[in-house]
C-alpha cells in the first residue's frame, strides 16, 4: 500500500480513450434552437413522405382510382403522367412540408414569422382542406355528370342533356362554396350566393325544359286516356307509322326502317291520326 500503481486494466481503459478534436467544440458552438430545427426538418421531411404515401394507398384501398375512372379530372391528370390520388398524395407532403417550414420560422425566432406566425398557422390548414374539397368537387362533379347522364340515356331528346350538366355545376358550385367557407369568407356572402345560383338555376332551367315539360304534360295525359297504344299505325303531323313505344315524354313510331321520335307536345300542337284496319 505504500503507492499506487497502475494496473493492467486502468491502463487499457486510459488507451481506449477517443480524442475527439474539435468536434465537441464545433458542436457546443451551434446554438440548441439550431439543433432543434435541424430535428424538426428531418421529421416534418420525413413525415411528409410517409404520409404521402400513406395518403396514396389508403386511396388505392378504399377504391377510388375505380370509382373515379373516366372523369374529366383524371383524364387530366393522366395527360401529365400521374392521377387524381396521387394529386391528393402531393399536395398532403407539401401541407406537412409547409407546416415544417413554419415550425422551422418560429423555432429559428426569425423576427418576421413571429407577426404573422398565428395567422399562418390558422391559414396553411384552411388552405389545404379547401384545395382537397375542391379537387374532391371536381371530381364528384364529373362522376354525377356521368351517373345522370348514363341514367338518361334512354330519353332521346336534345333537353335531356342538360340535366347531367346542371348536375355537375350544381356539385361544382357546392364545392366552391363549401372551400370558401374554409378560407373564412362572410357566411352571409355565401348564402346570397348560393340563393342567386339557385333562383338562375330555377329560371335557365324552366326556360331550357319548357318544351319538355310541355311533352312530359302530355306524356301524362296519353299514358293515362291511351288514344293510341303499341302497334296502332297513327300519323303525327308528317310522320305517319306503327307506334312502337309511348313513354312519359316520346312516342316512337316506325315506318319502313326509320324511326320517328317524336315529342308528345307535338300530339296536342299537331293532332293525330288512327288508322283502323
Amino acid at each position: 500500500m505504500a503507492g499506487f500503481e497502475p494496473t493492467q486494466s486502468t491502463t487499457s481503459v486510459a488507451s481506449m480513450q477517443v480524442d475527439l478534436g474539435p468536434l465537441p467544440d464545433v458542436v457546443n458552438a451551434v446554438p440548441q434552437a439550431m439543433w432543434a430545427a435541424l430535428l424538426v426538418a428531418v421529421i416534418g421531411v420525413l413525415a411528409a413522405l410517409v404520409l404521402g404515401l400513406l395518403t396514396t394507398r389508403l386511396l388505392v384501398r378504399f377504391g377510388v382510382p375505380e370509382a373515379i375512372e373516366g372523369t374529366a379530372f383524371e383524364r387530366t391528370a393522366r395527360e401529365f403522367d400521374t392521377s387524381t390520388v396521387e394529386v391528393l398524395g402531393t399536395l398532403v407532403r407539401f401541407f406537412v412540408l409547409g407546416i415544417t417550414f413554419l415550425a422551422l420560422l418560429s423555432i429559428a425566432n426569425i423576427t418576421v414569422a413571429a407577426s404573422f406566425w398565428s395567422r399562418t398557422v390558422e391559414f396553411v390548414p384552411q388552405l389545404f382542406f379547401a384545395v382537397v374539397i375542391l379537387i374532391v368537387g371536381v371530381v364528384v362533379g364529373d362522376k354525377v355528370q356521368l351517373m345522370v347522364g348514363e341514367r338518361l340515356t334512354g330519353i332521346k331528346l336534345p333537353q335531356i342533356g342538360v340535366f347531367p350538366r346542371v348536375a355537375k355545376f350544381t356539385v361544382f358550385y357546392i364545392a366552391i362554396l363549401v372551400a370558401l367557407s374554409q378560407l373564412g369568407v362572410a357566411t352571409l356572402a355565401l348564402v346570397v350566393l348560393l340563393a342567386v345560383y339557385l333562383l338562375a338555376l330555377v329560371a335557365l332551367t324552366a326556360i331550357a325544359l319548357s318544351d319538355l315539360l310541355k311533352s312530359g304534360a302530355a306524356g301524362s295525359y296519353l299514358l293515362l286516356n291511351q288514344p293510341y297504344s303499341i302497334g296502332d299505325e297513327v300519323a303525327i303531323g308528317q310522320r305517319r307509322g306503327i307506334v312502337q313505344e309511348v313513354n312519359l315524354f316520346v312516342t316512337h313510331v316506325e315506318n319502313d326502317g326509320e324511326e320517328f321520335i317524336v315529342p308528345n307536345s307535338a300530339v296536342f300542337e299537331e293532332g293525330v291520326v288512327r288508322f283502323r284496319d
